[in-house]
């Protein structure tokens, strides 16, 4: 390992109080505009056809948190530990609400990329806490020199509920209540909170100017591999049950475009990740995933894209 790396981990990065509290309010306005588009009508099409929304969920809480495990044991030895714990915390992430944009340029199939997102925020209130307390410990324990890492899934379980939850709840009754007001106001929230979220990473990275610049040629390397291994498995996962390349497509950007967002959020608050602990790596993860997972996910959806209207010509 280079050691320029062995320094990431101990680095705190500029993130005062209240500029948590405003990446906060980005989460909650970004999940409460994702739930202007769930309708009960959705959920009840997954509830009676299933099986598709199922195989999506099982890649993106099942699949790819036990893929990214793997990885960090088969290449623990170029990664620090904190690093190793951010990779497993934004593969323990739903995905990122970005993802029904990107699937309808992949020309994917975009009902099952909302009910995607639609089952999988509000899963993510148990899944993301369980996942990362399993694989987080599981990976501590493999190591006789790392301390062992002991997440509270009750103190993960309410900030979750208080940044995904509550938002999701309240942005499906002012659906219902209001449909008309929603139709007018669900693409213009959209884009306002990605502006918002895009802003506060901005923000971010110029507050932290010296060490991205210092560090971000290993964490651009790992996170291009991680976004990668994620994308692969979510297209190869389906595939076992003889989904089509649509929607293989569509589950493969879903898997492959995660909340990373929620991830800082999380690492930042001292009830589940204590100061003490030296977690500068998994800052350094969640906040460059922020960023890639876009340019990856727009890059592979606009040759999908591509490559689908080539395909439709053929059909014709």
């Amino acid at each position: 390992m280079h050691e320029d790396l062995l320094l990431l981990d101990s680095i705190r990065l500029n993130f005062s109080a209240a500029s948590l509290h405003v990446m906060n309010i980005c989460i909650g306005f970004v999940m409460f505009g994702v739930a202007l588009g769930i309708k009960w009508d959705q959920m009840k099409a997954i509830i009676m056809n299933p099986r598709k929304v199922i195989i999506g969920l099982a890649s993106q809480f099942l699949v790819l948190p036990a893929v990214t495990f793997i990885a960090v044991i088969i290449f623990g030895n170029f990664l620090t530990p904190a690093v190793a714990f951010g990779m497993i915390l934004v593969a323990s992430c739903p995905g990122g609400n970005v993802s029904n944009f990107i699937s309808s340029v992949a020309k994917a199939n975009v009902p099952l990329s909302i009910s995607l997102t639609a089952a999988g925020t509000v899963l993510a209130v148990i899944f993301t806490p369980l996942n990362f307390a399993f694989w987080g410990g599981l990976y501590s324990a493999t190591s006789p020199y790392l301390r062992p890492i002991e997440i509270d899934p009750m103190d993960m379980f309410r900030t979750v509920i208080i940044l995904l939850g509550i938002p999701v709840v309240l942005g499906i009754m002012f659906s219902q209540k209001f449909p008309k007001i929603t139709e007018k106001i669900k693409k213009p929230i959209g884009t306002i909170s990605m502006i918002f979220f895009i802003a506060f990473l901005l923000f971010a990275f110029k507050n932290n100017y010296y060490y991205f610049i210092k560090y971000i040629n290993w964490i651009l390397l790992i996170v291009f591999a991680h976004n990668g291994l994620a994308l692969l498995s979510g297209y190869l996962f389906p595939a076992l049950f003889g989904l089509n390349q649509i929607d293989r497509r569509t589950i493969s950007i879903e898997t492959g475009i995660q909340n990373s967002g929620l991830a800082l959020v999380l690492l930042f608050n001292p009830r589940i990740f204590p100061e003490d602990l030296q977690m500068g790596g998994m800052a350094f993860i969640a906040a460059w995933w922020g960023i890639w997972h876009i340019i990856s996910g727009l890059s592979l959806a606009t040759f999908w894209g591509s490559f689908r209207k080539a395909e439709v010509a053929i059909e014709k």
